[in-house]
C-alpha cells in the first residue's frame, strides 16, 4: 500500500516511510492512496471471526505486501491481546469499552499496534528512534506501555501542567527505562504544536531520528479501525444489522477511525461526534465554517483540542464528496455541568460509571435518539477510558462504586519524574539537543 500526503495527493511513499516519519515535510497527515473495499462475505460474517482475526485482515487489506502475512499475524496476536466487549445497557441502547488494555484507554490499540510495527521495521545498527508525543491524558500513558523497553528506541512525553489526572501523569511520569515525561505550562495544543514544530526543524532532523505516536501517525489510525468491526461483529451476534455510534471527540482520529472502516465497507448509518466546550467540529458541521480556536480545559481533558489534527484526514476522506461527510457526521457539544449531568443520570438509570469523556458521548446518543426513528438500529457510544482515571470528577456515592485495577495500586509505589518547561519552541528544542 502507498500512501499520499493530505497536502500533497501526488507523493508516494511506502507504510514504513509513513510510520517513521510521521508526518510529511509539507506538514500534512499520511494517507492511503487506495481504501480497499472488504468483502461482503467477510462484512456478513463478522460474527464468526474473533477481534484478532478481524483485525488481521482489516489491517491485511490496508496494508497489502508491506508487512508479510505472517509477520503481520504476529504482530497483530502480540498487540491486540485484551477484549473490547459490546455492553447492553437497556433496549437499542450498547456501550463499547475500550479501556481493557493495559493503560486501561482505547488508546492501547493505536499504541500496541504502532510500538509493535516500529520495532519490527527498526533494523539491527540503525540509529535510534527518538518517538515525540503530545498528550492530552491518555496517549502518552499508552504509548509509554507500548514502548516501554523497546530496544533502540527513546520516546518523549509532553503533557499539559495541571489539565491531566492524578493517575494519568503517573502512568507518564513513572516508567523510567526509555522513556521521559516533559510537563509544559500550557495547553495540549501547544503540546501538540511543540511536537509538530520539532518535525519541521532542519537541526533536529539531523541529529536525531524522530518520529510521532500521536493520532498523526498513521500506525495509530488503522488499528482503531478494529474496534468498530468487532463491535458490529457482536452486534451481529444479537441479531442486530443496524448501528449508530456515538463518539467522544477530541483530536478526531476515534471518529477518523470510524469513517475509515465505513469506506472500507462497515455499514453504519450514522456518526456522532461528540465534544465538550471544544467545539470546533461541532460548529462546522452546523455553519459550515471551520475555524480552529484555542482549547479550553473541561473535566474530560482529553477531548480539550481547538484545533484537531485529524480533521483535516477526514475531510480528505470526503473531498470529493463534502456533503456525504455532513450527512453521515452530526455534531453535540456539552460543558462540564452537562456532563456531571450525565454521569449521575446513566448512573442511576443504567448503574453504569461512565468517565467524563464517555458520559459525553452517552448524552449525545441519547439526545440523538430523541430526535431520530432508531427503533430498529443499535446505538453505540464508546467508552475511552477506565473511570478510576477521574477520580475527581465523581461524587462520594459513585466514586465508591469503581473498582480500583491493580496496575493503578502499583503505579502509586513508583517514583514521579518529569521535567517542567514554557510553551517556547527554542527551549524544547534547547532540552532535546542537551539530553540527547
Amino acid at each position: 500500500m502507498k500512501f499520499y500526503s493530505t497536502n500533497n495527493k501526488d507523493l508516494r511513499v511506502g507504510f514504513k516511510e509513513a510510520v517513521f516519519n510521521s508526518m510529511p515535510q509539507d506538514k500534512g497527515l499520511y494517507m492511503p492512496v487506495e481504501i480497499p473495499r472488504l468483502d461482503d462475505k467477510f462484512l456478513n460474517n463478522l460474527d464468526q471471526y474473533t477481534l484478532p482475526e478481524i483485525a488481521y485482515h482489516v489491517a491485511q487489506n490496508l496494508l497489502g505486501d508491506d508487512i508479510p502475512a505472517d509477520d503481520l499475524k504476529a504482530i497483530i496476536y502480540d498487540a491486540i491481546n485484551f477484549y473490547a466487549p459490546v455492553v447492553k445497557l437497556q433496549d437499542g441502547t450498547y456501550v463499547l469499552e475500550l479501556f481493557h488494555g493495559p493503560s486501561l484507554a482505547f488508546k492501547d490499540f493505536g499504541a500496541r499496534f504502532m510500538s509493535r510495527v516500529m520495532s519490527y521495521f527498526l533494523e539491527e545498527g540503525e540509529k535510534q528512534l527518538d518517538v515525540l508525543v503530545a498528550t492530552s491524558g491518555d496517549t502518552g500513558g499508552a504509548v509509554a506501555l507500548g514502548f516501554l523497553g523497546v530496544p533502540n528506541t527513546r520516546v518523549t512525553i509532553l503533557y499539559p501542567k495541571g489539565k491531566v489526572s492524578q493517575i494519568q501523569e503517573l502512568q507518564l511520569t513513572t516508567n523510567g527505562e526509555n522513556i521521559r515525561a516533559v510537563e509544559v505550562d500550557g495547553t495540549f495544543d501547544d503540546c501538540q504544536a511543540l511536537v509538530k514544530e520539532a518535525f519541521t526543524d532542519k537541526e533536529l532532523n539531523e541529529k536525531f531520528r524522530l518520529t510521532s505516536a500521536n493520532s498523526i501517525n498513521i500506525a495509530r489510525l488503522i488499528p482503531q479501525t478494529f474496534y468498530y468491526f468487532n463491535a458490529y461483529a457482536q452486534l451481529l451476534r444479537q441479531g442486530v444489522s443496524k448501528v449508530v455510534f456515538a463518539v467522544p471527540s477530541g483530536n478526531f482520529g476515534n471518529i477518523g477511525a470510524g469513517l475509515l472502516a465505513w469506506k472500507m465497507g462497515l455499514p453504519v448509518e450514522q456518526f456522532i461526534a461528540a465534544t465538550n466546550a471544544n467545539d470546533t467540529v461541532p460548529a462546522f458541521l452546523k455553519t459550515g465554517l471551520y475555524e480552529p480556536k484555542p482549547s479550553i480545559a473541561t473535566l474530560s481533558n482529553a477531548m480539550d483540542v481547538g484545533n484537531p489534527s485529524n480533521w483535516v484526514r477526514i475531510a480528505n476522506l470526503f473531498d470529493e464528496e463534502p456533503d456525504a461527510l455532513k450527512k453521515l457526521i452530526v455534531g453535540y457539544t456539552y460543558n462540564d455541568e452537562e456532563t456531571l449531568q450525565a454521569i449521575d443520570t446513566i448512573n442511576k438509570t443504567d448503574n453504569y460509571i461512565a468517565c467524563p469523556h464517555t458520559a459525553i458521548a452517552w448524552k449525545a446518543l441519547t439526545e440523538y435518539q430523541h430526535i431520530s426513528s432508531t427503533n430498529d438500529t443499535a446505538g453505540v457510544f464508546l467508552s475511552t477510558a477506565h473511570p478510576c482515571k477521574f477520580p475527581d470528577v465523581f461524587t462520594k456515592e459513585i466514586s465508591d462504586k469503581i473498582e480500583i485495577p491493580e496496575q493503578v495500586k502499583e503505579l502509586e509505589k513508583k517514583e514521579h519524574v518529569a521535567t517542567s518547561l514554557g510553551t517556547s519552541f527554542e527551549e524544547f528544542k534547547g532540552y532535546l539537543l542537551n539530553n540527547a
